[in-house]
């Protein structure tokens, strides 16, 4: 689909609702990455970020569906979506108190606007909406930085590269370690999240 790359996302969609059904296809591979890094952001707890993935992708499919030009950039507009769809589905999980998203920790740097908040207050039980699962970004600052203090060097790394979006084969291809070792700091960062969260050992 490479007849499409030189157009902007705005003439796409143009295309797309005048009759060329194959631009969804091509927006939807276009934007996959956004929705991988927003799904990898949200540190699922004993989980993966499958659900959150296909969360996000209705997402997308979502903001291409409703784009308005006048509403600005189809970046921030998808960001948006996607971030909604992920949110209402750990919101419908909590409520259900079942499946793998029912509990997380968010770790993101970045949100789509600064009324969005970055961490999870699920462990502390007192959660009813996204706006109040999760806290604003300084404080997501601070506690990044204090949990770090709390990893190993390979382990901060890890978790660098995991938040920008990286999957574990492209992790252990930068760092030259088997798959297994990511997974297995990834699994003890998790750990330490619980515990800095809790105060009590798994």
């Amino acid at each position: 689909m490479t007849q499409y790359k030189d157009y902007s996302d705005p003439e796409l969609i143009r295309m797309l609702r005048s009759g060329e059904p194959q631009v969804m296809d091509y927006l939807m591979d276009k934007y996959k990455h956004l929705v991988r890094k927003k799904a990898n952001t949200l540190f699922l707890l004993g989980g993966d970020t499958d659900d959150l993935i296909q969360e996000g992708m209705i997402g997308l499919f979502k903001a291409i569906r409703d784009y308005d030009e006048g509403s600005g950039s189809f970046y921030h507009f998808a960001e948006l979506c996607i971030s909604r769809q992920i949110y209402t589905a750990i919101e419908s999980a909590a409520r259900k108190k079942h499946g793998p998203l029912n509990s997380y920790v968010s770790l993101s740097r970045q949100t789509p606007d600064t009324s969005e908040k970055a961490l999870s207050k699920e462990l502390s039980g007192n959660a009813q909406n996204p706006e109040q699962i999760l806290i604003d970004r300084e404080n997501m600052d601070d506690f990044l930085d204090r949990l770090c203090s709390h990893l190993s060097k390979m382990e901060r790394s890890v978790l660098d590269d995991y938040l920008t979006g990286m999957n574990y084969r492209q992790i252990a291809e930068k760092t030259g370690k088997p798959e297994k070792s990511i997974d297995n700091a990834l699994q003890r960062i998790r750990s330490k999240v619980r515990v800095y969260m809790t105060g009590k050992e798994q």
